[in-house]
Parts: C-alpha cells; sequence; structure tokens
C-alpha cells in the first residue's frame, strides 16, 4: 500500500513538472510573439531610417549576419545592424598601392567600429533586427547568449533552450565581465528558467536602459 502511495505520488509529481513546463513554454512563446511583433511593427520607420543611414555612411549590406546554433541544434542566420567597417569596402576606398605588404597587411586587417556603429552600440540599436529571429521562433526575448558557430566547443546544455537577445548575462554583467562569468550566468539561467524569471530579467533591462539614459 505504502509503495503504491510512493509510486503515485512520483508519478504525480512528473506529471505536475511537465504540465508546468508546457504552460512556461507556451507562454514564453505568446509572449515572444506579441512583443517582438509589436515592436517591429512599431519601430519600423526607425529600421528602416537605421538602415538608410547605414547604407548612405557606410555602404552595404546594412545586416551583418552571423550563422548560430539554436535549440536542439538547429542552425540559423542572426540579424543584427551591421556596426563595424566592411574590409572590402576599406580596401577599395584606399589609394591604389603598388606594395604588395601593405595591401596585404590592409586586407586582414579587422573590421572597426564605424560612426553609426558607434552611436547604434551605445543605445543598443544594433540587436533590433533579431527581433526578427524571435518572431520566426528561431530565438527568444530572454536566454541564454547566442552561440555562434566558429568551431568553438559548444556546451550542449546550451541547447535545451533558445538564445536570448537577453540574459543573466547581459543584465548582471557589462563589458569587463570575463568569459566564465557569461557560461556560469548562462548556465544559472538554463538550470533556473521560469517565466517570472524572465520578466524579471525583462524588467531590469529596461530599466538598466532607462538608468543609462536618463
Amino acid at each position: 500500500m505504502e509503495m503504491q502511495k510512493h509510486v503515485r505520488s512520483r508519478v504525480e509529481a512528473r506529471l505536475s513538472s511537465r504540465k508546468r513546463k508546457i504552460t512556461y513554454v507556451v507562454s514564453k512563446r505568446i509572449t515572444d510573439i506579441v512583443i517582438s511583433f509589436f515592436f517591429l511593427l512599431m519601430l519600423s520607420p526607425l529600421l528602416l531610417l537605421i538602415g538608410n543611414q547605414i547604407k548612405k555612411r557606410e555602404g552595404t549590406p546594412i545586416f551583418d549576419r552571423k550563422a548560430c546554433i539554436g535549440r536542439g541544434t538547429r542552425s540559423f542566420i542572426m540579424y543584427s545592424f551591421r556596426t563595424m567597417t566592411n574590409p572590402s569596402m576599406v580596401i577599395r576606398s584606399l589609394p591604389l598601392n603598388r606594395n604588395l605588404a601593405v595591401f596585404t597587411s590592409t586586407n586582414n586587417a579587422t573590421g572597426i567600429l564605424t560612426p553609426t556603429g558607434k552611436w547604434l552600440t551605445s543605445y543598443h540599436l544594433h540587436f533590433l533586427p533579431r527581433l526578427w529571429n524571435v518572431l520566426k521562433g528561431e530565438m527568444s526575448l530572454v536566454g541564454p547568449t547566442p552561440k555562434i558557430i566558429d568551431g568553438t566547443s559548444i556546451n550542449l546544455n546550451h541547447l535545451q533552450v533558445k538564445s536570448g537577445i537577453i540574459g543573466y548575462a547581459q543584465v548582471f554583467g557589462n563589458k569587463q565581465s570575463s568569459e566564465q562569468f557569461k557560461k556560469n550566468a548562462d548556465q544559472y539561467y538554463i538550470e533556473n528558467c521560469s517565466y517570472r524569471l524572465d520578466m524579471m530579467l525583462l524588467f531590469q533591462t529596461i530599466k538598466k536602459l532607462f538608468k543609462r539614459k536618463f
């Protein structure tokens, strides 16, 4: 009799946990769709203005595209406004030089922050195109740091949830935060993710932005 009660309680606990998980996933997805669609619609004039500004001042491409791996090992292209110089355009704009060493040095140089990019990053506006990734279901508003496919190892636990535009590392860290801190922050979110935590991180982000602005 005691054994039956024990088994029944364990089954009920599992069913309850599964129900909570399903409720969380559905609620999170609905929130992602509503908020991303709303902001894409409301901010469409700003998005067009930024795109036009980048094209006029720095040329094309307007967007920075990065191949990422998301939940369930599904790959996707993550969009951001381009904030760095386009190396090929920098080379074409330079005067002709017969010195091969100079050309090679310039060709291998990494991009530098553009004037428009400096303004975009100061207000975190370069992340706005990622709302499209959220609307498509490739990312979430809140989640761990997106994992770019660059040949480095990836923690498989990271692939249990969708990557987010904002996350624990972004809210409680800063530009000087170590990579280990970011990994620990992502791991904490993965192990403790809930709708309540998502809303807390979302409101903390808004609060942080307003504090920085005013």
